[in-house]
């Protein structure tokens, strides 16, 4: 079999790499999953494949499931605490070991998702009308957080750094809104990309707000660099959690580092005090702990499965379509593909693909760059193909119709 050891960094033997299966499918349906029983949502349509929201289709690691299971078979779950050793220590254990970070557990602080922390931070370090600057293309939740709290959004494209010093030198441009490693491009930012990115932020007076919820699964070479290491003294916040790398966000849970003590403060008495969150979901403790504790070898063989997923799709649309140029993603296992040299589209290709081939694929538009799509392969190796083989069939059939093929 392949070895994907070179991309993933982790030896790799084969498909599955014992003593996990990530082969055998899951079915999902009736579950009230948010990918599968609810796909018409999105699409219209009910009873399609889908690659959409960024979950995984594999059972979380065991050490994990044996946690929640030993947590449940004690019966009582009242009111908790994420202000203990147990937790604090099993993330100051995982940036130690997974990103070579110190993480002072002081600074570590809880919340019910991050997408709920960036809003916080935006109310503390911005007020209504100021603007914040993100990349495009844009995780989608981002430009809704920002529009429903009444600050301007600023897109900046991700090379363009002449643009981004504009932005954040604005008078009333208060956050840059970063997400690293990158949704939906899976692009891990460098060491000197941050560096530069920080010292723009300190010249200008800008916070920094860094979702980093895919940063366990960078590919080698490319190294995930937390924001806590180039953020020095200044406002800053890191986001994240194992929901993304363990496949747990229905577990409901996350973590933010916020190294400035009175910043920090404000931000807890607005969790406890403001919106009485101040116990935590105590099954996704116990998953954060196994998780980062003991889950380890499961994500070294979830990343080398995934990084094979993505070298399958690379290959695929290498022989169909190499003017593509298409590459696997730096991190994660969302397919980010430029269809723009195919001429394709959009809407066209969306409506072969939901009523040709009955699957669900995110369009680029959703990220704010039409021309594209995002294919989850978050998923065992047939379901993938599966999606893939979708994909090249509908390209076929809005690219060069004499050419197409009907769908088996």
């Amino acid at each position: 079999m392949t070895s994907f050891s070179s991309i993933t960094g982790h030896p790799v033997r084969g498909a599955s790499q014992a003593p996990y299966d990530f082969d055998t499918p899951v079915d999902r349906h009736g579950t009230w999953c948010t990918q599968w029983d609810y796909v018409q949502d999105r699409f219209g349509v009910p009873d399609l494949l889908p690659f959409t929201i960024s979950d995984m289709d594999f059972e979380t690691a065991p050490e994990v499931i044996a946690a929640l299971r030993e947590r449940l078979d004690h019966g009582v779950l009242g009111y908790s605490r994420w202000r203990q050793d147990d937790f604090l220590s099993a993330i100051v254990h995982w940036y130690a070991t997974r990103h070579a970070t110190d993480v002072e557990p002081e600074s570590v602080v809880y919340a019910p998702s991050v997408v709920y922390q960036v809003s916080q931070l935006l109310r503390m370090w911005s007020r209504p009308g100021d603007g914040v600057v993100a990349h495009t293309p844009m995780y989608d939740a981002f430009p809704k957080t920002v529009a429903a709290h009444g600050r301007r959004l600023r897109q900046c494209p991700m090379d363009d750094w002449a643009e981004l010093e504009r932005l954040l030198a604005l008078d009333d441009t208060a956050v840059l809104l970063l997400c690293s490693p990158h949704n939906p491009t899976g692009r891990v930012w460098s060491a000197d990309e941050l560096d530069r990115m920080a010292r723009l932020c300190a010249r200008y007076d800008v916070a920094v707000i860094s979702d980093e919820i895919h940063s366990d699964l960078a590919y080698a070479p490319h190294v995930h660099r937390p924001w806590v290491r180039h953020g020095g003294d200044g406002r800053w916040a890191v986001l994240t959690s194992a929901s993304k790398s363990f496949n747990i966000p229905a577990l409901t849970g996350s973590y933010g580092i916020i190294r400035d003590p009175a910043a920090r403060e404000a931000y807890l008495r607005r969790l406890k005090e403001a919106d009485g969150l101040s116990s935590p979901a105590v099954l996704s403790l116990v998953g954060h702990i196994a998780a980062y504790r003991e889950g380890a070898p499961w994500l070294n063989a979830l990343r080398g499965y995934l990084a094979g997923n993505l070298a399958m799709v690379a290959g695929r649309l290498g022989e169909e379509f190499p003017q593509l140029g298409w590459e696997p993603p730096q991190a994660g296992y969302l397919a980010w593909i430029d269809l723009r040299p195919l001429g394709v589209d959009d809407d066209a290709l969306q409506r072969d693909l939901v009523e040709v081939e009955k699957v669900a694929v995110m369009p680029g538009g959703t990220y704010g760059c039409p021309g594209r799509v995002r294919l989850n392969v978050g998923c065992p190796r047939s379901k993938a193909e599966a999606g893939v083989e979708a994909l090249v069939r509908a390209l076929r059939r809005v690219t060069r119709p004499e050419k197409a093929t009907p769908p088996p």
